[in-house]
């Protein structure tokens, strides 16, 4: 490996560890949606609105990050979004109230479109040939994230339960989910240092006409033979995007136009295909999910630790084939798999019953303290909806929720390794596919000229439809069920397996250039003027 080629791999890598701040921002909080919603007496919509108030404020940051990448450059987009997230996690650690703890996560989320900048920063600096291993690694380092933050969770948690003067002393046992946010601290600091290291983007410099320095970067990155050719078609690509002002609605309508509607609408699909088959329920609220299996507190706990594992175990297949096997078969394969695997959970939740023994009920009530529960003697429910229901209007809102994992667990009758394999099969599924390589295809897929704005609007799109599934998890849990949760899930990948079957193209080893001519119609070569 020569100087240069390490030098892009240092910038990726560094860029790329956005990524796993992103994914510890968004796992953490799944270990911390019992605790919370018992502190602060959270309703439904206010654990969702806890969870998914990062997928709010990436909505209003996306509007802007167009402009600021354009404006100020790639590198001090990326050193802005560090400092939200230290920021973010350190007002989340001191919240004292529902509302302060939902403005700190909102701030976060302005950091969100991390990932959108970078998948944009390494595309413009890497070779062809590296692309999409390179911007791969921002999906490798979200579920290195995810399962870093399901991973301290776990191990908080366990602590919190010792006896020991210590842990009392810290406030580990009061303070559980305080510990679990602040994790984030340490590494985001660490981020906007490292941040400071890479050089600018090569072709934001040629967009702005500092031809001297973007040169002098090339050179970093590329051999000398290399440099004059890549400078070339950056010049050609930035001059077909200067016939045109660059406005956002210009470049929003030349995206729409005739000639670039086929890239337009894979951005569109894979946008929202990527959040809608349930992704971020499932990460987010991984614990939850598990509790609804029956498998107690403490062991939807190791359970979500398990699907970070195979997060990153097949993130990083897909990262080592993405340049191999091509985008294409990663995701036409990957997505029918996984669609698969939820329809594997609908039907094992449809089948669910759920009963209480009077032995069960006798030592709950017992050992809580509970008044009679002789409501529930010996009913057996077909769906998961009627029996929360029944349990609330028996031992109340609150009461139920202090204890959902340990009922849960005592009362469901369900093909509990049908479900383990589906999700677990799912999640394989996501990560071998649509989730590292939608940030490829970003990078990928749009000329120069709009790629400031359409990446970011895209990513908007993924995080509108991401906030959505987040935000009402807990109320569909609650008044759908698990069952048509997952159906819901299993139709959306089913439809968009349809559309990318028919549309998707290969871009693999190709220039971006290369890959903006062979997404227009002959008739059509792509221009933005």
């Amino acid at each position: 490996m020569n100087n240069q080629v390490r030098h892009v791999f240092f910038c990726a890598i560094v860029v790329a560890f956005g990524g796993f701040i992103f994914g510890l921002d968004a796992a953490l909080i799944s270990g911390t949606v019992r605790f919370i919603s018992a502190e602060f007496a959270l309703s439904d919509l206010q654990i969702g609105a806890v969870v998914s108030a990062p997928g709010f404020g990436v909505l209003f940051a996306l509007l802007i990050t167009g402009f600021i990448c354009d404006k100020y450059g790639r590198r001090q987009a990326l050193l802005i979004i560090s400092f939200l997230y230290i920021l973010s996690a350190v007002a989340s650690v001191c919240a004292f109230s529902f509302e302060m703890l939902v403005t700190a996560r909102f701030v976060g989320g302005l950091a969100f479109t991390s990932l959108s900048v970078a998948a944009m920063y390494i595309g413009e600096i890497a070779p062809p040939k590296l692309r999409g291993k390179l911007v791969a690694m921002i999906q490798i380092n979200i579920v290195i994230g995810l399962s870093a933050a399901y991973f301290a969770n776990y191990m908080i948690l366990q602590v919190s339960q010792m006896e020991a003067d210590w842990v009392y002393a810290l406030g580990l046992d009061t303070h559980t989910w305080r510990w679990m946010l602040g994790i984030e601290i340490v590494p985001a600091v660490i981020w906007l240092f490292l941040l400071v290291l890479i050089p600018r983007s090569p072709r934001w410099l040629v967009m702005n006409n500092r031809i001297s320095e973007a040169t002098t970067v090339l050179h970093q990155f590329l051999t000398n033979q290399e440099v004059e050719k890549e400078l070339e078609q950056i010049q050609h690509s930035v001059a077909l995007g200067d016939k045109h002002t660059l406005s956002t609605m210009q470049a929003i309508k030349a995206m729409f136009g005739s000639k670039m509607r086929k890239a337009a609408l894979i951005g569109l699909t894979m946008g929202v295909v990527q959040q809608i088959t349930g992704i971020n329920a499932i990460m987010f609220y991984a614990p939850t999910v598990f509790e609804q299996v029956g498998l107690g507190t403490n062991a939807a706990f190791f359970q979500a630790l398990i699907v970070g594992l195979v997060s990153v175990l097949f993130t990083v297949a897909a990262v080592l084939l993405v340049d191999k096997l091509g985008r294409r078969p990663l995701v036409i394969y990957g997505l029918a798999a996984g669609t698969i695997s939820l329809f594997m959970c609908h039907y094992a939740f449809s089948h669910a019953t759920y009963m209480l023994t009077p032995e069960q009920i006798s030592s709950f009530a017992n050992e809580h303290s509970i008044a009679s529960m002789h409501n529930m003697l010996n009913t057996a429910f077909s769906s998961d909806i009627e029996f929360k229901n029944q349990l609330q209007s028996v031992i109340g809102v609150e009461e139920f929720r202090r204890h959902e994992g340990q009922l849960m667990q005592m009362a469901t009758n369900v093909n509990a390794n049908m479900i383990l394999i589906g999700v677990m099969g799912y999640i394989a599924a996501f990560h071998f596919s649509i989730g590292p390589v939608m940030w490829v295809l970003f990078s990928e897929i749009f000329p120069i000229a709009i790629r400031g704005t359409a990446i970011p609007m895209f990513a908007l799109l993924a995080s509108i439809v991401s906030y959505l599934v987040q935000q009402f998890f807990p109320w569909q849990l609650s008044h759908m069920g698990a069952s048509n949760i997952f159906l819901f899930y299993a139709i959306s990948g089913a439809i968009g397996f349809v559309i990318l079957f028919k549309i998707m193209p290969e871009t693999k080893n190709k220039t971006i250039e290369e890959i903006e001519l062979d997404l227009v119609s002959t008739k059509n070569k792509v221009s933005v003027a």
